[in-house]
């Protein structure tokens, strides 16, 4: 707080007060005490008055040292207390601004800044906490750049840039400037230089008025209405802060008699690159701002076709077209040919005429997060849209093989060992298997697998599979793993997990064919914050991480976003499917984990997998499944099965499956058909068996209503697709389970079985 007059005055009447009452009419302890916090308060007012005096000297001598400072500064430049009355002002600010009586600086900047008192309480905050701050300020009469530093006894010493303030009542009316609105959130309009009221011809409040029934759209000649008629100009915006935006009327292309006496220096300070071509694609001049976003390429003489490329056609085909009023769509995307960084822009082409001779004005803007972003999306597009194909591909592939190695194992049950044929049954089933494996590939990959998640200690996880790894990764590479000593437990499918920690281990062995290391780490790691990394926001919280890292070739930059993507691969033709790391993607993600890669070629590849720490309690595992042949021997008979399954083959064997079990089965090919089966109210069923997509009616559907006449019956789902596929329709289904396809003949007899009891 700081020591005022007024309260030194009110400070020093309160004793007094205080001290009269109590001499006057008060007496005994009272009269004493009242007295004595009188004599204080007053005593008070005395000491604050004397730091006053001291500190006002102490800034004073401070302010006095800067003035001496500033006073041959040609920038205007002010002195002010923090509560921003002007102490000092140097002669190139007497000179700018009209004083007067003017007390403060806000009132001074007041004619060039529209309501400048919190741009000068931001600036003044950020001064305090560092020592300076700067801001450049877009003004109704152009840019200024304003600049602070706190030089003690809380005092400030105030810079504006002089190429940029004009001196109050003295705006610009030299035709090079160019006319320019500053607009707010809502489209008012809350200043207009001076160019732009003279081009328009009155003071606009609303963009409404200047461009009535338009939508701005900048890069674009629009009608500008005028006092004297609507006039086209070529609309440049940027951003002015605080949700308010900087409209430009730049120059038209040329059109009749519009004048074109435009000096290309005053696009020098624009805040928009912009570059002058000729005819012949060859840069003419070019502002700042352009050189900064293009770089040192950009130089007059150059051709605009080395500056960037993209447009899939010559960039002198481009500009002869839009000479020519060929062009329909004037806005490109490019990619700019720098070095250093990848770049885009959106660059708008318009024609102008310069004494006669045509030449072309690139307007440009900085597109590179936009670029970014569409390319995000249509990798994430891409993935959903192979995510589904893999998903119902699979789901038909899985009822062929339900039928193949179902029918299979009914051979299976006719031939013993000694026949001449059970090799060959035999091939068939294990080939069945293997292209089962090949679809839980693709079901992982768009996370639509049924997985059966445990709790799991990595550490006893690892342990069980090293024995495995030290075996894939041959006799030339050292596997090293390396565990944190309290790691928490994880819920995840083991055998899945499994898959992925071997799918890493090899890619990261053929990653280095001299040999090498392969190091294996897992550790608990918290996040105090969301992580964001590679467009994924990781919540707060306790995770383990395992990383799989080798020294191997590692990867290059522009394909290291692309690894997990299904059938990519950074291996030669016939080495790899690029079904290993999208496997493992899917199945992470499916988990409910992250996964990341970092690669440096030359240097290695190191694979990091995030999951959640298990807070919940660990559930009791489920009792094991008996013995198929002990099942089946104390399967009980005559339970009657309602079989409801559209394709015929996988009907076929579960029918005559079931019914080598004992059971009494019942097909129906559709919920239709299921439905008008159970209408006889004498038939007793004991378990329901049904696909969970089919044509018409699904499965949830049709068991729900034959539950609502016959609620004691049990239901098993069979399904190519997920588990997941059901998800809230099975949990409001009373004593239901779920079969994945493709199933053995003693996969669907056990569960079945598992039902009845």
């Amino acid at each position: 707080m700081s020591i005022t007059p007024q309260r030194l005055a009110v400070l020093a009447a309160l004793g007094i007060f205080l001290a009269g009452v109590a001499w006057m009419v008060l007496d005994g302890q009272i009269k004493r005490t009242t007295m004595a916090a009188g004599v204080a308060l007053l005593g008070l007012a005395i000491v604050m008055c004397l730091l006053r005096i001291g500190h006002k000297t102490a800034m004073g001598q401070s302010s006095k040292s800067v003035a001496r400072f500033i006073a041959k500064d040609s920038a205007p430049s002010f002195i002010t207390a923090a509560d921003g009355l002007i102490v000092s002002a140097n002669p190139a600010a007497q000179r700018a601004f009209d004083l007067g009586t003017v007390q403060t600086l806000a009132s001074v900047l007041s004619d060039r800044i529209g309501n400048p008192g919190p741009i000068l309480f931001r600036l003044q905050s950020r001064a305090q906490a560092s020592g300076s701050a700067r801001e450049e300020i877009v003004t109704h009469s152009g840019q200024i750049l304003l600049s602070v530093h706190d030089i003690g006894h809380e005092s400030f010493a105030w810079r504006i840039e002089p190429q940029s303030v004009q001196a109050a009542g003295n705006l610009p009316t030299d035709n090079r400037i160019l006319p320019m609105l500053m607009v707010g959130r809502s489209g008012a309009i809350l200043s207009m230089n001076h160019a732009a009221r003279q081009f328009i011809g009155a003071r606009g409040k609303s963009l409404d008025m200047v461009f009535p029934d338009q939508v701005i759209v900048p890069g674009t000649v629009m009608q500008v209405s005028t006092t004297s008629g609507n006039q086209p100009a070529l609309i440049a915006q940027t951003d002015a802060g605080a949700g308010r935006r900087a409209l430009y009327l730049l120059p038209p292309p040329a059109a009749g008699d519009q004048p074109q006496n435009y000096d290309w220096q005053v696009f020098q300070d624009m805040p928009i690159p912009m570059i002058k071509i000729a005819p012949d694609g060859t840069v003419q001049s070019f502002n700042k701002r352009a050189s900064k976003l293009i770089g040192v390429v950009l130089v007059e003489g150059s051709h605009l076709s080395a500056l960037m490329e993209g447009l899939g056609r010559s960039i002198s085909d481009w500009l002869e077209d839009t000479l020519a009023g060929r062009l329909v769509q004037k806005s490109e995307f490019l990619r700019l040919t720098r070095g250093d960084r990848e770049a885009f822009v959106q660059v708008t082409l318009n024609r102008i005429e310069e004494e006669g001779a045509p030449a072309l004005i690139a307007v440009l803007h900085d597109a590179t997060e936009l670029k970014s972003l569409e390319a995000q999306f249509v990798q994430s597009q891409k993935m959903q849209a192979i995510g589904q194909l893999a998903g119902g591909v699979a789901h038909d592939f899985n009822n062929l093989l339900t039928a193949i190695s179902g029918h299979c194992d009914l051979l299976l049950l006719r031939h013993d060992q000694g026949a001449g044929d059970y090799s060959d049954l035999i091939q068939i089933n294990q080939n069945a298997n293997r292209a089962a494996a090949l679809v839980g590939q693709l079901l992982a990959f768009s996370r639509k697998q049924t997985l059966r998640p445990e709790t799991l200690d990595m550490r006893d996880t690892l342990a069980d599979l090293t024995h495995l790894l030290n075996r894939l990764v041959g006799e030339k590479i050292t596997l090293t793993l390396s565990h944190d000593p309290v790691l928490e437990p994880i819920r995840a499918d083991k055998r899945q997990l499994e898959q992925v920690l071997m799918k890493l281990v090899v890619n990261a062995r053929d990653a280095m064919p001299s040999g090498g290391e392969i190091r294996i780490m897992t550790e608990c790691t918290t996040l105090a914050e969301p992580m964001h990394r590679d467009q994924v926001t990781l919540p707060a919280g306790q995770y383990v991480t395992i990383k799989v890292s080798d020294d191997g070739i590692g990867i290059a930059q522009d394909k290291l976003q692309k690894v997990f993507e299904l059938f990519f691969t950074t291996k030669r033709t016939g080495e790899g499917t690029g079904l290993g790391l999208s496997t493992a993607y899917g199945i992470i993600k499916q988990t409910g984990g992250y996964i990341f890669v970092d690669s440096s070629e030359g240097v290695g590849t190191c694979f990091t997998l995030y999951f959640p720490v298990l807070t919940q309690p660990a559930q009791l595992p489920l009792a094991k499944v008996t013995d198929t042949i002990a099942t089946a021997k104390n399967a009980p008979k005559g339970g009657v099965i309602l079989l409801v399954e559209d394709e015929a083959p996988v009907r076929a064997f579960a029918s005559r499956a079931l019914r080598l079990r004992g059971y009494t089965v019942l097909e129906a090919e559709n919920a239709e058909a299921a439905l008008e089966t159970l209408e006889d109210p004498t038939l007793k069923i004991d378990v329901f068996v049904t696909d969970v997509v089919m044509p018409g009616m699904d499965g949830p559907s049709w068991v729900r209503q034959a539950l609502i006449s016959r609620p004691g019956v049990r239901v098993v789902f069979v399904s190519g697709y997920a588990e997941d596929s059901l998800g809230e329709a099975q949990k409001k289904i009373p004593n239901s389970v779920f079969l994945p396809k493709p199933f053995s003949l003693s996969d669907l007899t056990d569960t079945v079985n598992k039902q009845l009891h």
